[in-house]
């Protein structure tokens, strides 16, 4: 199946994105929630996690504390580089079963991979073309602090382990301003879905 990946840095509206994708009925697969299903307490990743770690970065139920282990991966490049060894294989498997089952759970002819490391992690090589949701780098910070109420200072941790916003915008096919309203973004969203849905008909037809 023709599919879409829409990435974008932290703040950057992904989110917002693909929920109006979603409006038009589209399957967006989310590679957030792929990345939670991995570390799910019984699933292999999350053993190795805690004896890398220690029980720090678990929580009194079980589950992963994914504020401490941002933190933990963020302060210390290679400890970063580990997870990731770790995870992305398997956070892929899960997203190739999921674009898979698309055909026969929603109605749109093209599918959404929508991942913040769409690019990093190679799951580029997943999808057809890639979307980019874009903004000025202050006021990404601005909406991620207030979105998740992190200090500033962890927000430019994570921003500069993402890939840099020009090198991003430089590898995209299509890019959503998302420097205004949510209702100029979704008039962007609305656009590029009818232009997806010739693309996946022609697509289809090769």
């Amino acid at each position: 199946m023709f599919t879409v990946g829409l990435t974008g840095g932290i703040g950057s509206g992904k989110s917002a994105a693909a929920a109006r994708f979603r409006h038009h009925g589209v399957n967006v697969v989310d590679a957030d929630r792929a990345a939670r299903t991995v570390v799910e307490p019984g699933r292999p990743a999350l053993v190795a996690i805690a004896e890398h770690f220690g029980a720090e970065v678990l929580l009194a139920d079980g589950n992963l504390d994914r504020a401490a282990l941002r933190k933990r991966v963020f302060d210390d490049p290679a400890e970063r580089r580990w997870l990731e060894e770790l995870t992305h294989p398997l956070i892929r498997e899960e997203i190739v079963t999921a674009l898979a089952a698309s055909p026969q759970t929603h109605s749109a002819p093209y599918a959404i991979l929508e991942s913040p490391l769409l690019i990093e992690s190679g799951q580029s090589a997943l999808v057809q073309r890639i979307c980019v949701v874009d903004l000025p780098e202050l006021t990404q910070l601005e909406r991620a602090s207030m979105r998740d109420g992190n200090d500033p200072e962890q927000i430019r941790k994570i921003m500069a382990a993402q890939m840099p916003r020009a090198e991003r915008c430089a590898k995209a096919d299509d890019i959503l301003d998302n420097d205004a309203s949510l209702a100029e973004l979704e008039a962007q969203v609305d656009k590029l879905h009818a232009r997806y849905v010739v693309l996946a008909s022609q697509y289809q037809s090769l």
